[in-house]
């Protein structure tokens, strides 16, 4: 089935072009190459895996309720509608917003993949350009798997969200080399990695859980290497240069805030947009999900460089000011380090599977007839 037939409303035209500007640059300096940089790149090619044989494709997924999702977290709950949905009806909500979450991750994972491939072309150092080509790969398991889940569990598809997708036009229009990183590592993986380990961490359905988990290993890599090219980078610029980032920045934030509050799935259900906008903004669920997506831009964004006044003002006027002091190491550490206790825990319990298996068949051959 096509993809189109999918979705909730198809997208207008089958592809977006986003006319791109800048240069691409060739290094022949092939030896020199800032260490930590290297080793991330040999980490990022020792770390390639498979999504066809690494996830357990053979779990089943409820495509009503893919998630485990509480009532409690949905924009409708406590709301007259509620009190007139059938449980058919939650259970069609439930669909609608774990589509509409995946889909955009989808759409991110594609979005990221582009600018990585736009990072191997433009940026300066040959030691980025090496790493880059590993996202690039990475990126594009990361699209193949959340496509593969939502076409063959979920079985619906959202278009991608507007606020999404006016950033990462103007991460790609840009022709400066080091928006990609700061618009697609910072911003967009930031924000993605809150969210993956936000239903990484509450599901108890396994399939996602392995999907994110594996997925967030990849991106924990990919923080890093922006972190430490801008840091070197921004180190240069001037005080006008930094504040035209800032400003790219805080319009950014505003935009992926805004994006999150899935209104098109509350019209989907027939509620008007100004209602469904209202509805979602009075949603106690959603204020702390605001917050918690924003823990991994804050303190990168102080890392490597960018804190002035006005950029200060809007993490205040957003509620996240004080995730600046948070422990980005160690958030990327445990994202590496479940991925490694999932897998620990599946290939050991395979392990007995198949030493029961054998057993039984010695057990089997050795009775008398």
């Amino acid at each position: 089935m096509s993809t189109r037939d999918l979705y909730t409303t198809a997208p207008s035209t089958p592809t977006w072009q986003v006319p791109a500007a800048g240069a691409a640059r060739f290094s022949w300096e092939y030896e020199d190459g800032r260490e930590r940089l290297l080793a991330l790149y040999q980490k990022g090619k020792d770390k390639q895996w498979d999504g066809a044989t690494r996830i357990d494709w053979d779990l089943d997924v409820d495509p009503y309720d893919p998630l485990g999702t509480p009532d409690e977290v949905l924009n409708l709950y406590g709301t007259r509608h509620w009190a007139k949905m059938t449980e058919k009806d939650k259970g069609d909500l439930r669909r609608h917003y774990s589509s509409w979450q995946f889909s955009q991750f989808l759409h991110g994972e594609q979005g990221a993949m582009i600018c990585a491939a736009r990072i191997v072309e433009s940026v300066p150092d040959l030691d980025a350009k090496f790493y880059s080509a590993t996202q690039t790969m990475d990126e594009a398991r990361h699209a193949e798997i959340y496509g593969r889940f939502l076409h063959e569990k979920i079985g619906m598809l959202y278009p991608i969200n507007d606020n999404l997708k006016g950033l990462l036009d103007d991460t790609l229009r840009d022709s400066r080399w080091d928006m990609p990183y700061l618009g697609m590592q910072v911003l967009i993986e930031g924000l993605a990695l809150a969210a993956f380990g936000m239903i990484r961490d509450t599901t108890d359905k396994p399939l996602p859980k392995q999907i994110l988990a594996y997925v967030m290993q990849d991106e924990a890599r990919h923080v890093a290497f922006g972190r430490m090219a801008l840091r070197d980078y921004y180190r240069q610029l001037s005080d006008a240069e930094l504040r035209e980032r800032e400003e790219f920045v805080i319009e950014g934030c505003y935009l992926m805030r805004d994006r999150l509050r899935g209104v098109e799935v509350l019209e989907n259900f027939g509620i008007p947009k100004r209602e469904a906008e209202e509805l979602s903004e009075q949603s106690e669920f959603l204020h702390l999900f605001r917050k918690l997506l924003f823990s991994r831009i804050v303190p990168c964004v102080k890392d490597i460089g960018l804190w002035g006044e006005r950029l200060q003002k809007a993490y205040l006027d957003m509620g996240v000011f004080d995730l600046g002091d948070s422990n980005l190491d160690l958030l990327m550490t445990q994202d590496e380090e479940i991925a490694e206790r999932l897998d620990a825990e599946r290939f050991a319990a395979e392990e007995r599977a198949r030493v029961t298996e054998v057993a039984e068949a010695i057990a089997e051959g050795a009775a008398p007839e």
